[in-house]
């Protein structure tokens, strides 16, 4: 199986990329994004190349320069596009070295944020995390046990980015709550999966909805059928705006929703 490896030079994924080559059927390339948010995230990239080197792999590498004023949401769009593209164009799966604790992390903020139930379910299924399960002190002590080098990222240490406020909190969390947290993630995301099949028997799957089923169906059902439709492209106030014009544009408009997303009406039915 062929793997891109998403390496950033961090401890957790300079002790996934050891792990991996350690499995002989393995065939991976090592890529990494610099966000060019610090000044210092060239000596990342460079870092990078030479450990691709030293264990005989493929290295891919791109920058952006997207400044020190870039918000984590941009930068983390930015990455997965570019790490999207080297598997598609090597026909191979991304691999990513999150962990328990960015799992909880991750949680948190979107509960903070009040992404309701949808929060519990993160992590996308197209990317592989095999270190899912694994505490961030376990892969330190792994680190240490086979003398291998990272970087520390000095953004790791300053409040201006919501992840590590989040992270200050989390850390007081004990293991066992992290695991009973972990086990409930992996049953929102099977309950995600399962409303999804439910939505497209419902919807169908295009290219045109009703409108009509739309409006009549309980708004809580409306909502989850368009976030499935738009392909969880819309924050739910743009999904309560995006059904309202379901249910009031005229035949021959198009509203436009937000994140890149147009729909066309007619009389009965809409499309994207």
């Amino acid at each position: 199986m062929k793997y891109v490896i998403a390496v950033s030079g961090g401890v957790d994924s300079v002790v996934l990329l050891d792990m991996m080559t350690k499995v002989p059927e393995h065939e991976l390339i090592v890529a990494h994004f610099d966000h060019g948010i610090r000044d210092n995230s060239r000596e990342d990239a460079q870092f990078v190349s030479e450990l691709a080197n030293n264990y005989g792999l493929e290295y891919i590498m791109k920058r952006e320069d997207l400044g020190a004023e870039a918000s984590e949401a941009l930068a983390r769009e930015r990455r997965y596009s570019f790490l999207r593209n080297v598997a598609r164009s090597h026909n191979a799966q991304i691999v990513t070295a999150h962990h328990l604790d960015d799992l909880v992390e991750t949680v948190a903020i979107n509960l903070q944020r009040g992404t309701g139930w949808r929060g519990l379910a993160v992590f996308n299924s197209d990317v592989v995390r095999p270190l899912v399960d694994t505490p961030k002190q376990q892969l330190i002590q792994y680190a240490k046990e086979h003398a291998l080098q990272w970087r520390e990222d000095s953004t790791n240490a300053t409040d201006a980015y919501l992840r590590n406020r989040i992270r200050t909190k989390t850390a007081t969390i004990s293991h066992n709550a992290k695991r009973q947290l972990r086990a409930l993630h992996s049953q929102q995301k099977h309950l995600k999966s399962e409303i999804e099949k439910e939505v497209l028997q419902l919807v169908g799957e295009g290219p045109s909805y009703s409108r009509y089923l739309l409006s009549y169906i309980p708004q809580s059902s409306a909502l989850e059928c368009l976030r499935v439709i738009t392909e969880g492209k819309l924050t739910r106030p743009q999904l309560m705006r995006c059904l309202m014009a379901v249910k009031a544009a005229q035949a021959g408009s198009v509203y436009e929703a937000g994140s890149g997303v147009k729909l066309r009406f007619s009389t009965r039915h809409f499309s994207l």
